[in-house]
């Protein structure tokens, strides 16, 4: 879901960006999958040091999404506070609970706060006024 190029996964530091945002592209990506907005689904967020909001944010939805990928991109910014205070918020980075993730990659774990699917109902009411204007 999330490519990452470059990255250092082994820091503990939650302010960097290379890791942190591979948690929440795979976030993103794993909520419009599994509200059904796309059946596959590739996030990339590229960050530069000082600077709060990514510079890009790439989505692709292979031809599978519901709506267009504008309207995506829209809905992604109403429910997802992509600068990194909003990671570690979201993500709840500064949490004690690397140990546990940190063997076989740090994906899949199915309690990893970046696996959850908590925000598929809100991305569909986000796509709706994403599509209709409002935002």
């Amino acid at each position: 879901l999330v490519p990452h190029g470059g990255g250092a996964f082994s820091g503990k530091d939650a302010t960097k960006a290379d890791r942190s945002g591979a948690y929440l592209a795979r976030y993103i990506a794993k909520n419009l999958v599994f509200a059904g907005i796309a059946e596959k689904c590739t996030v990339c967020l590229t960050y530069a040091i000082g600077e709060a909001e990514p510079i890009t944010v790439q989505l692709d939805t292979h031809g599978t999404g519901a709506y267009p990928e504008d309207v995506l991109r829209r809905a992604i910014d109403l429910v997802f506070d992509l600068t990194p205070a909003g990671m570690i918020s979201t993500l709840r980075l500064t949490e004690p609970m690397f140990s546990k993730y940190c063997n076989y990659g740090h994906f899949t774990h199915p309690d990893a706060p970046w696996e959850q699917t908590d925000c598929s109902e809100l991305l569909w009411d986000a796509c709706e006024m994403a599509a209709g204007g409002w935002d």
